[in-house]
């Protein structure tokens, strides 16, 4: 669980910095790419990813700004990442401007369950990083490359051997 504004702030600039790197990779022709038919498309997963934050904040009283979670995504990859990089910077001011070290303990009401509000950003964190790492495996499939996010990708180290 996360205990501190700081060590939240660290990792969320780290973590949101990637994700908005792996949408700026989208494509609007990608969008529609699926494992299968039964499965989320890519542009599904990256509205999602984009409207997870304000969605889930709301359960702790948070009013942050984004892309509501009920309406279908938008057919422009540029749309779902500035709706992404807008909600995921209005996170970071709204927890640095309201919470404090010790608030990150109360504990919310969050899908049926109560969780301390630095378990709910851990949690949130753990979920972009799960959902971001489908998103690469279908962007390969359409073709795109990924940017490298904990390291080189493939063409980085492509090219770094010479």
């Amino acid at each position: 669980m996360l205990t501190s504004i700081a060590q939240f702030s660290q990792i969320w600039k780290s973590e949101s910095d990637a994700t908005a790197r792996v949408l700026a990779a989208l494509t609007d022709a990608s969008l529609a790419q699926r494992v299968t038919p039964r499965d989320r498309s890519l542009g599904d997963l990256a509205w999602h990813l984009a409207t997870s934050i304000p969605e889930m904040m709301a359960w702790t009283g948070l009013v942050v700004a984004g892309g509501d979670h009920h309406a279908p995504p938008p057919g422009s990859a540029s749309a779902i990442r500035e709706a992404y990089v807008r909600s995921a910077a209005s996170l970071l001011e709204q927890v640095s401007r309201n919470w404090t070290d010790e608030t990150l303990q109360v504990e919310d009401e969050m899908y049926g369950e109560h969780w301390p509000r630095g378990l709910t950003l851990q949690a949130l964190v753990f979920h972009e990083i799960h959902h971001r790492g489908a998103m690469t495996v279908l962007m390969r499939q359409a073709g795109l490359t990924v940017p490298g996010i904990y390291g080189p990708n493939r063409e980085e180290t492509e090219r770094m051997k010479g």
